[in-house]
């Protein structure tokens, strides 16, 4: 069963595209009492508030009109920001040859984070930390995430 941050990323993947940016990642959690469903938007420049706005208007309706969220919540549009979180394969892709940070659920030699350059994602990561490669199984990261720069 997909869960409701799929449903919404298929349901408003080419709306946010055709407002002229990519579409990051959608992530609907619950904070306090309240529900938020995030979406995040992207372009190569770096995205703007009118980007959020933009993007804000016109899914808003989609997702009204396909109602899959059944509790009331706030629509968030916002950038990735600098320090970006890898979840989806498109994210991993676009990591490829660019330097990540693994954040690990068990320490390996004392460490639980380890940063390189990620060099294959097959559900596996594979980094390359000072000269060497390093494979990292799915399941032993709880986070990786890309820092970038505009």
């Amino acid at each position: 069963m997909a869960s409701v941050a799929d449903k919404v990323y298929d349901l408003v993947k080419d709306t946010v595209e055709s407002c002229g940016v990519t579409l990051w990642d959608v992530r609907f959690v619950k904070e306090g009492a309240s529900h938020y469903l995030r979406v995040f938007i992207d372009k190569p420049e770096g995205v703007n508030i009118n980007d959020c706005t933009d993007v804000s208007h016109a899914i808003d309706p989609v997702i009204d009109e396909a109602d899959p969220i059944d509790c009331s919540y706030y629509l968030e549009v916002c950038s990735p920001g600098i320090d970006r979180e890898l979840t989806r394969p498109h994210h991993f892709e676009y990591g490829i040859d660019k330097q990540i940070t693994v954040k690990l659920f068990k320490a390996i030699d004392g460490k639980k984070e380890f940063t390189g350059v990620l060099k294959k994602y097959d559900g596996n990561l594979t980094l390359e930390i000072d000269g060497t490669e390093t494979v990292f199984e799915k399941g032993a990261f709880s986070k990786v995430y890309i820092f970038e720069e505009f």
